[in-house]
């Protein structure tokens, strides 16, 4: 072997050099090989999915990294997620609109993946990373006696070895360890995607002329949001790039939309014009150029092990991958570097971290599984103009409420708290469960037609939910998080006593799918949300 490293990362895209980062800025002493097989720098626009974050993955880059200025200056502040149940509509103000009229307090950015991970290879580089591109890894050795695993890559015709304590595995879907271990694992999740790149901006608000509709929000800047256009079984996404590209891709339900049915550019837009014309008509102009079209069969999958006692990891889409949907992929790097790191730092302090990585495996697929019930068997919902609004609201509710408190509040690694806290995360899993599992009956008794109206519902004027969203920057000490952590699972049972009690009006014989005895002790509350967020089916 001819050369030493306390970690090997394979992978420089945003998880490999995430990781290599954060270690360097806890432990400088710390020696990191980062091994990509691309050369770096990558065209701007680069064509890889994740460009969307939310408020942990945004947190994770902005402030636990370090990176603020770059995002403030370089990438674009995204306008919240914004959602159109626009199934075939030419009139996209006069449907229904979800989104918010202002920005929340809690920041995230729309991020252009060239852009980011040049300037991620350039902050490692001046770290002390040794990032070595145009390195190809061709064999793993991973050792199960305190002995240096061994990385054979290959990199300008030459044939190198690594000695290295960690081997870090962030290669994506190429899943170099996931492949030499057998720890592929599927899901239950049957979804296919297609997306692409066109040059310049498609701005939401070229599509109306209606002065009042255009005035809704505040700067008027719906192209900065996430767009998801709704239809029975799909969505389909609007994400704009800082290079001046705009990502575009049709994510749907493999049983209701084959993959076949849009899997070339010129049948994807065939399907648009058929599902979302107005958008068709005008990606169809002139400037918008198509730079690159891909297609990805079951994107979503398990891992039967990513963090182990014989010092290796699978980070990002080398361990498992949840659905676009609500953009969860940066947040799932944030988490799984957090563990990884600390376990790195036990290490190096002598101390015992193999109990910790099966700790921290289990806290990882529990949030892997919890997310998992927002996309799987809920696509047929997207449609729905009258359940799919609330559904959302309920879903951001979950993530405010447990999970992302634990990422701002650095008590991601606290055993001891989490183990207090254990009876209000098990209580708010089965409350979202019993939830997931009505909202589904709901949209499937919902036969009649809806159609959607002019509706917008503004997230930013549910002063609970915005709320929520602030309180996710507050500074608190363990008491104060304790009692925070118990407020919002209360608030979780408010509103999921009243989305229960609006299906039972609705439908008289729909099943509380365990709610009920979930909720008995609750006591009757005031509407969490106004009269038009539970639009009457037609």
């Amino acid at each position: 072997m001819n050369a030493v490293a306390d970690v090997v990362i394979l992978g420089g895209g945003l998880a490999g050099l995430s990781l290599a980062i954060q270690l360097k800025q806890r432990d400088p002493a710390i020696t990191v090989t980062v091994l990509e097989r691309r050369a770096h720098p990558v065209r701007e626009a680069a064509f890889k999915v994740g460009e969307s974050t939310v408020e942990t993955g945004a947190h994770y880059f902005s402030e636990v990294l370090g990176f603020r200025e770059h995002l403030e200056t370089e990438q674009i502040r995204k306008f919240g997620f914004r959602f159109f149940f626009s199934e075939g509509r030419n009139d996209i103000d006069r449907c229904t609109e979800l989104g918010v009229s202002q920005l929340l307090p809690a920041p995230s950015w729309q991020l252009d993946r060239g852009r980011f991970e040049n300037f991620l290879g350039e902050q490692a580089r001046a770290l002390g990373v040794d990032f070595r591109d145009q390195a190809v890894v061709r064999d793993i050795e991973l050792d199960e006696n305190e002995q240096p695993h061994a990385v054979t890559f290959e990199q300008s015709g030459e044939r190198h070895t690594l000695a290295a304590r960690w081997v870090v595995d962030a290669a994506g879907r190429a899943g170099l360890i996931k492949r030499k271990r057998d720890l592929a694992k599927a899901n239950d999740h049957d979804a296919n995607a297609v997306w692409w790149r066109v040059d310049g901006f498609v701005d939401p608000n070229q599509w109306s002329e209606d002065p009042a509709w255009l005035q809704r929000c505040t700067p008027a800047d719906r192209w900065r949001s996430t767009n998801h256009m709704c239809g029975p079984g799909y969505w389909f996404w609007l994400i704009p790039l800082s290079s001046g590209a705009h990502s575009l891709g049709i994510v749907c339900d493999a049983k209701m939309h084959p993959l076949e049915t849009m899997n070339t550019h010129e049948k994807a837009m065939a399907w648009l014009h058929e599902h979302q014309p107005q958008v068709a008509r005008s990606l169809e102009k002139p400037e918008h150029t198509l730079q690159d079209f891909l297609f990805l069969r079951h994107f979503s999958y398990d891992c039967k092990q990513v963090f182990s006692g014989d010092r290796w990891a699978l980070t990002g889409e080398a361990g498992l991958f949840l659905d676009p949907f609500y953009s969860p992929g940066s947040d799932f790097i944030a988490m799984s570097n957090t563990f990884i790191s600390d376990l790195i730092e036990k290490d190096r302090a002598g101390k015992s971290f193999a109990p910790y990585a099966e700790i921290y495996q289990q806290l990882y697929f529990s949030f892997y599984e919890n997310t998992l019930t927002l996309y799987q068997d809920q696509y047929p919902l997207f449609g729905d103009a009258q359940v799919m609004p609330v559904k959302v609201i309920w879903d951001y509710t979950y993530y405010w409420a447990l999970l992302a408190p634990l990422f701002f509040g650095k008590r991601l690694t606290d055993i001891a708290l989490l183990g207090k806290l254990r009876p209000h995360f098990m209580r708010g899993r089965d409350l979202n469960l019993g939830i997931q599992a009505l909202l589904r009956e709901w949209g499937q008794r919902n036969t009649a037609p809806l159609t959607p109206d002019d509706r917008f519902l503004n997230q930013h004027g549910v002063d609970w939910f915005h709320e929520m969203n602030r309180a996710l920057q507050d500074e608190l000490d363990d008491d104060a998080f304790t009692t925070r952590i118990h407020d919002n699972v209360a608030r979780m049972e408010w509103l999921a006593r009243e989305v229960l009690a609006r299906a039972r009006s609705e439908h008289a014989g729909i099943d509380g799918h365990g709610l009920d005895a979930l909720l008995s002790e609750s006591t009757s509350t005031p509407s969490s949300l106004a009269p038009e967020w539970y639009a009457d089916a037609a």
